[in-house]
């Protein structure tokens, strides 16, 4: 065998071998793959909801915080001024509705039916700046993405929420109740859960 006709072949294994890794994991986001689904660490339309969770309230050290009957969602201004809203008075304003993604870093994406406050009414009640960045404080005590930042053209996205029901029902603890964030264009890492604090960071 040449250098070059090895060379060759070793590059037709390479390529085969990255297509059957795809083939085998590429059913936690396509229905007519998920029979190959052999590899891949969630399934498509399996899980809370019928949606795959990547990292659990328990997982989190979130399940006891996350059901205070006290808990409040606490939305705080450059100007130092703060607002907390109960879960009851989240449910009483306008709710609006949309269908996204959660694209996880694992390589899976799954789309749900959401429902809740849009965050950039929040924030415009409080008196935050449409220029602002805000920060997204989780119940999480510990963990790269306990906070977040998230630029204003998302923050102010109309289709932005902070989301109370996940597919017709209420949000479940494993993703997010009482309160998480759901925006268009999100890595699912971003998408915080656990909700505790909105805060204005700059504008």
């Amino acid at each position: 065998m040449t250098d070059e006709t090895g060379r060759r072949v070793f590059l037709a294994g390479v390529a085969a071998s990255a297509a059957a890794l795809v083939a085998l994991t590429a059913g936690q986001s396509f229905d007519a793959l998920s029979p190959l689904n052999l590899f891949a660490p969630r399934v498509k339309g399996q899980g809370p909801q019928t949606l795959p969770v990547n990292r659990t309230a328990k997982q989190a050290g979130v399940t006891t915080s996350a059901r205070e009957p006290g808990w409040t969602l606490t939305v705080r201004t450059r100007r130092g001024d703060d607002r907390a809203y109960t879960r009851d008075e989240l449910l009483a304003m306008v709710q609006h509705e949309a269908v996204l993604p959660i694209a996880c870093v694992e390589g899976w994406s799954a789309s749900a039916h959401w429902r809740g406050v849009r965050l950039g009414d929040l924030l415009g009640e409080a008196g935050c700046d449409r220029r602002s960045t805000i920060r997204l404080v989780s119940l999480q005590q510990r963990g790269a993405y306990r906070t977040t930042t998230m630029p204003a053209q998302y923050a102010w996205d109309p289709l932005t929420l902070i989301a109370l029901e996940l597919n017709g029902a209420t949000l479940g603890l494993d993703h997010g109740y009482p309160a998480r964030i759901i925006a268009p264009g999100r890595p699912g890492v971003l998408q915080t859960k656990w909700l505790a604090s909105l805060e204005e960071v700059d504008g």
